[in-house]
């Protein structure tokens, strides 16, 4: 996993992997699967691991990081580990809490990547979705722009190597790069972003300003029933997809993740088992035509399938605007 091609430059200088792993899996799997999840990825040559304080399994993702770097499978240095503040944490004065905790758990002294999870701020405390007597959201109102300081912050104290954003619409991004006295731009935007929702023009937008969009959902999300409608495409069934990956002598999956790294996007593949882990490292074993991205470009119906739409309320939710 080591060699160039399969990094991408930050605009701080750092590199990301061009493929993740993704640790969020639904309430209902026990947390040991994430052990031996993340355990498979990194004998399988993912070097980068996406996480966040609002899945609850750093502490798991940190025991696998922990055995294969006492197992010699890898040094910290090789491995690129993203967190995420939490929604509940948007105040400036709880920003570095978060970022500490999640630390903690993950037994490291710094995280690489450390993202706004969402521009949508909840009322602070313990529960991770604070809801009112009549079970709706309790939101909370924070200016963004101090939020970033503090990530600004974090940075400068080497908590957090990279510092970006994620859920974040062109808006929002503008807000933050148009900060007065902003010292770090973010240096990623991660999105949901598949074949059925391809974000063309905010990774057009991302782009022009140096930002890496990084996809995750890539493979059509694992259609948690907590966020996902039961009654959504799967997308890994997509007729004209499984055509192309016939076409290919490839699976689905492969085809899904593909695309997404020649139009330059970082992608996250999420799975728990073992034979699908595996298979998605050979992304980087075959390249897909001009010809089969015009195809999958033609798949796009802007179609999301975690829409958050609980916080749609929020003058923050970012999914209103067109992109």
């Amino acid at each position: 996993m080591n060699s160039k091609h399969q990094y991408v430059e930050l605009n701080d200088g750092h590199f990301i992997p061009r493929l993740g792993f993704g640790t969020y899996k639904p309430q209902e799997v026990p947390n040991s699967k994430t052990i031996e999840a993340t355990k498979i990825a990194i004998e399988a040559g993912f070097r980068h691991i996406d996480c966040a304080y609002a899945y609850e399994v750093e502490e798991e993702v940190g025991l696998a990081i922990r055995s294969k770097i006492e197992d010699g499978t890898v040094k910290r240095e090789d491995i690129f580990c993203t967190s995420k503040l939490w929604s509940t944490f948007l105040r400036p004065e709880l920003v570095q809490s978060c970022l500490e905790r999640s630390l903690k758990k993950l037994h490291l002294d710094y995280v690489d990547l450390y993202l706004i999870h969402f521009p949508v701020a909840l009322k602070p405390g313990e529960e991770l979705y604070p809801l009112d007597e009549n079970g709706k959201i309790i939101c909370d109102s924070v200016d963004l722009c101090a939020t970033w300081e503090v990530m600004e912050k974090c940075k400068d104290a080497g908590l957090a190597k990279s510092i970006g954003v994620s859920n974040f619409n062109r808006r929002q991004l503008e807000m933050i790069l148009n900060k007065p006295g902003l010292k770090y731009k973010p240096v990623c935007n991660q999105v949901e972003c598949h074949v059925y929702h391809n974000q063309r023009k905010l990774l057009d937008f991302c782009k022009s300003k140096d930002i890496v969009l990084v996809a995750y959902g890539a493979l059509g999300t694992q259609r948690y029933k907590e966020c996902v409608d039961q009654n959504s495409p799967v997308l890994l069934d997509d007729p004209v997809l499984c055509a192309l990956a016939k076409k290919r002598k490839r699976s689905p999956a492969l085809i899904a993740l593909r695309y997404q790294l020649q139009r330059g996007v970082v992608v996250l593949a999420q799975s728990l088992k073992e034979n699908e882990i595996k298979e998605n490292i050979q992304v980087f074993d075959f390249e897909l035509t001009e010809e089969d991205m015009k195809v999958l470009d033609g798949l796009n119906r802007n179609f999301c399938y975690v829409a958050m739409q609980f916080m749609s309320d929020h003058p923050n939710y970012p999914f209103a605007d067109e992109y």
